[in-house]
């Protein structure tokens, strides 16, 4: 097991502005909207699901749990590129996730990210390709879910 080699801690705020006049008088009284803060960060503006009688205008939570494994993945893939001489020049993912609601809840089941890299040489493309292994192994938030992530990469070069 290993021991703990550094605590970082993060702190965001979550404010409800969906009250039309009457609160959660009833299911269908209230919207889902709210924001989402954190000191000196723009706002990002939240809902639910569309499904969930979200406004999908905003992003809501099953959103940004996707494009935050898909983001992790990519800074540090990005980085393990940059310790290993790899040269990235183009980097995008169009990741997606499936989410399963029983009649006791509901969870994410899989997430499958697509990134799509171009390097500078075609003698990376074979390193830069075995990097998402490992960014993938270091990404904390991969580290942190209870479900399958997989990681479906393409390199090109330029």
């Amino acid at each position: 097991m290993s021991s703990i080699h550094k605590r970082h801690r993060y702190s965001t705020r979550v404010q409800w502005t969906g009250n039309t006049g009457s609160g959660t008088s009833e299911y269908r009284a209230y919207e889902r909207s709210h924001e989402i803060t954190a000191a000196g960060k723009p706002t990002i503006a939240g809902s639910s699901d569309p499904a969930f009688r979200g406004d999908a205008a905003r992003y809501n939570p099953e959103e940004l749990l996707v494009s935050s494994l898909s983001a992790c993945h990519m800074l540090w893939y990005l980085h393990l590129c940059a310790d290993a001489g790899v040269v990235v020049t183009d980097y995008s993912d169009m990741s997606r996730g499936v989410m399963e609601e029983t009649t006791s809840g509901g969870r994410f089941t899989l997430v499958i990210l697509q990134p799509r890299v171009t390097v500078a040489s075609p003698d990376m493309i074979e390193k830069a390709m075995q990097l998402h292994t490992s960014a993938h192994m270091h990404c904390f938030i991969a580290n942190s879910v209870n479900f399958e992530v997989r990681v479906e990469p393409e390199i090109a070069c330029i």
